[in-house]
């Protein structure tokens, strides 16, 4: 699958400090280690309502992972899916009268031009679900192997009881889990299971839905095997981060683990687990379901800076749970009407500090917020007159782009 056009990005002329991530499964800030190019997996979207603000949260937060990592001097290898065959793009294709495939292609694409619009940079390898059929087939052929997989009515089930790790990446009780797997896609109370918990790896033939040929009949994988095979694909065991939203910790990054590791259960399948905040609206988190979005394409089709949207996405902390109100982007509109004319002097107050405070915030759990806030300072000060510093401007400017995204 084709992906989006990359940003210039500048270099900068001092190297960033190696970059730590709170971890979900230890529940600590813990030190990134790559062995040679740093490996991320980011999990895309579902290709039928994009691109609202819980996206672009997450997808900003982890282009700051890819740049700190760039910028402290590590080559990245970042993957990601697109499930571009799954249950709810099937119901709005029927919804709205429009094929499933045009319905995804479009929505795709909307995605791509609002990540272009947001300068995140990206995915080496963007895939979708249907494109890695063959790898799911192929994984799911070795869970069959290995005495893991059983049927009812002709779907093909994962046992989770087969890892022996299971609930190590969301560290839920089983009562959590039961109840997030009915909201999130599962199917807990269905008969024949041997247990609740278990997931669909292949899912047969349903009158009027696409499938196709496999070893277990025609039919399409479920959700949690299409990012394990292209994970696993395109980037190997224990990789370094598995991210996403943290509605992804369970069942999805649970169970994508466990298919991974009983294929290989040599090895871990990702090294740190990363996961994004909620963005809310209107009091309940932003959902296609409860219809309360705000969307990227909408705010670009008014006019409204992406550098505006980005920024104000870069004061709350990844992790944070935050609302999306209009005062926060009309807030960032205003900032960045400051901001520009400094960074066009040609001089300013001094620019060292700032870069040490901006690259060490980023390196410390992807703190943006603090980052944002010494840029705030350096504006202040040449603001106020300190201007004492030739070409610091130019630094800052360069600065902000390379670490932050922000193209000004």
């Amino acid at each position: 699958m084709r992906t989006w056009s990359a940003p210039a990005v500048p270099s900068l002329s001092v190297a960033g400090p190696s970059v730590s991530l709170f971890d979900t499964t230890t529940g600590e800030v813990v030190e990134t280690r790559p062995d040679g190019a740093a490996r991320l997996y980011v999990c895309g979207i579902t290709p039928y309502d994009a691109t609202h603000m819980g996206h672009a949260a997450t997808y900003v937060a982890f282009d700051l992972l890819n740049r700190a990592w760039r910028n402290a001097g590590h080559d990245v290898v970042y993957v990601q899916n697109v499930t571009d065959v799954d249950d709810p793009l099937l119901e709005r294709a029927t919804k709205v009268h429009v094929d499933w495939q045009e319905l995804a292609e479009r929505e795709t694409q909307l995605f791509r031009d609002d990540m272009e619009a947001l300068r995140v940079l990206p995915p080496e390898h963007y895939v979708g679900a249907v494109e890695s059929i063959p790898l799911a087939i192929a994984l799911i052929a070795k869970l069959q192997a290995a005495g893991a997989t059983y049927t009812v009515d002709g779907d093909l089930y994962f046992s989770v009881t087969a890892d022996a790790t299971f609930g190590e990446v969301s560290r839920l009780d089983r009562d959590t889990m039961l109840a997030l797997f009915g909201e999130r896609g599962g199917d807990p109370d269905r008969d024949g299971k041997k247990d609740p918990l278990d997931c669909v790896l292949w899912l047969s033939e349903r009158p009027d839905e696409p499938s196709w040929d496999s070893p277990f009949g025609r039919g399409r994988p479920g959700w949690h095997i299409e990012c394990s095979a292209i994970a696993l694909e395109h980037l190997g065991h224990a990789f370094d981060v598995q991210a996403g939203g943290n509605d992804l910790v369970f069942p999805h990054h649970e169970m994508s683990a466990g298919h991974a590791q009983v294929a290989h259960p040599a090895a871990r399948f990702a090294q740190v687990y990363s996961h994004a905040g909620m963005v809310g609206y209107d009091g309940e988190k932003m959902s296609k379901s409860k219809g309360n979005l705000v969307f990227v394409s909408a705010l670009r089709n008014s006019e409204v800076d992406p550098m505006a949207i980005r920024l104000t996405l870069l004061r709350k902390h990844y992790r944070s749970d935050w609302e999306w109100t209009d005062d926060l982007l009309w807030d960032a509109v205003d900032t960045l009407d400051v901001w520009r004319p400094l960074l066009a002097l040609e001089a300013g107050a001094p620019a060292g500090p700032v870069v040490d405070a901006v690259l060490t915030a980023l390196a410390n759990d992807l703190d943006a917020p603090t980052a944002v806030a010494a840029a705030q300072a350096w504006m202040d000060a040449t603001d106020s007159g300190d201007r004492t510093e030739p070409g610091s401007p130019a630094i800052i400017r360069t600065l902000l782009d390379a670490t932050l995204g922000l193209d000004l």
